[in-house]
């Protein structure tokens, strides 16, 4: 597996305490904006009917949907760095509470793309990436637990609003489903509120010993020496960097690209671009994906209007899924042949400085000796 990105948060995270609170309202945010989008599907069949529309017109309405739920992924990314996560969430359950409520008053198809499609799907990022966001704030050790716990409230909700949806239809109809639903979404108002931002004052992570020259007296002027070069090159960069810096870098942090591993998805992304780094990194992937959700569900429809069959519909995500698989497969290859490479040329740099510090002390040595015995 390629290594981790270093943590640059500045401080320890609790790895537990109010932080699975955080979970708990992650887990009804994510849970909503996963969920919601596919369980809309129940009205679709009454929706076309109502309209009149095509198969391919009423899957623009979940498309739309997804795509700018992903499209904000980056607009998020500028709100959690600048406010946090607990409002940008809180903002968001309104959004899509209000495009639910407006929905049900709608008169045509392209009223339901407005507010369900993009108010809608524009809240649902508004949820979606800060969640994912603020674990990494509160966990370290236990990441991997508190993600797999937040990401469970996916299939969890999805598996409660589908007969919820299907009862409600029944009773009231799609309008009156809709409104209903408005209020039902507004608890991912209360899953932010619950998203408090973590204590940044807590003591800071302990530095790592330099790796290698670890000895006893010799060994203070190597890790002096090597501890001055790095200050040196650390300064550089950061004041190449800093003039490096854009408008566009207010919007996306460029620097993720030079992450060879970044095309590898969420469940490694945090330890790919490190947790200082993850906000704008969801944005991205977000982004990435907005096209193909966009696209899918009305070619997919176009294909049942066209040949009358389900068929060539399946074949299609059949080819769909199967490209991409290829392609990460290749890619994964040539990342994990990149990163060996890396870490033989950071061994033998290391390597390097050690011995041109020992030579430093060795000559030092000398010409105390000399000037002792002088």
């Amino acid at each position: 597996m390629p290594p981790a990105a270093k943590s640059k948060l500045g401080y320890t995270p609790p790895d537990g305490g109010w932080g699975w609170v955080v979970v708990f309202g992650a887990f009804i945010s994510i849970g909503f904006s996963y969920a919601f989008p596919k369980s809309l599907t129940i009205y679709f069949k009454e929706i076309q009917e109502y309209f009149s529309v095509s198969y391919s017109e009423i899957a623009w309405l979940s498309s739309v949907m997804l795509a700018s739920m992903y499209a904000g992924g980056p607009v998020s990314s500028v709100l959690v760095n600048r406010y946090g996560s607990r409002p940008v969430v809180m903002v968001g359950g309104l959004l899509v509470s209000t495009g639910m409520i407006l929905a049900s008053f709608g008169r045509t198809i392209m009223h339901l793309y407005l507010c369900v499609g993009l108010i809608g799907g524009l809240g649902l990022a508004f949820n979606l990436q800060p969640s994912l966001t603020i674990i990494g704030t509160y966990f370290q050790i236990k990441r991997p637990l508190a993600n797999g716990l937040a990401m469970t409230g996916s299939p969890v909700v999805l598996f409660t609003l589908a007969p919820l949806n299907q009862w409600l239809f029944d009773t009231f109809g799609w309008r009156g489903s809709f409104l209903i639903l408005g209020g039902i979404v507004l608890h991912c108002c209360i899953a932010g509120a619950l998203m408090r931002p973590v204590n940044k004052h807590a003591q800071p992570k302990p530095k790592a010993e330099p790796a290698g020259c670890n000895g006893e007296a010799a060994d203070k002027v190597a890790s002096s020496e090597a501890n001055a070069q790095s200050d040196k090159l650390l300064s550089k960069e950061n004041e190449d960097e800093s003039q490096s810096k854009g408008c566009l870098e207010t919007f996306i942090d460029l620097s993720l690209f030079k992450h060879r591993g970044f095309l590898i998805y969420l469940v490694v992304l945090m330890d790919l671009v490190g947790a200082h780094r993850f906000s704008s990194a969801v944005g991205l992937v977000t982004i990435i994906e907005c096209g193909p959700v966009l696209l899918g569900p009305p070619l997919s429809g176009a294909l049942v209007d066209i040949y009358g069959d389900y068929k060539y519909m399946y074949y299609a995500c059949g080819v769909f899924m199967l490209v991409p698989g290829i392609y990460f497969f290749i890619m994964h290859y040539y990342n994990y042949k990149k990163l060996d490479e890396d870490l033989r040329q950071d061994v033998a740099a290391e390597l390097r400085t050690c011995e041109e510090a020992v030579q430093l002390k060795m000559i030092r040595d000398g010409k105390t000796k000399h000037e002792t015995d002088g």
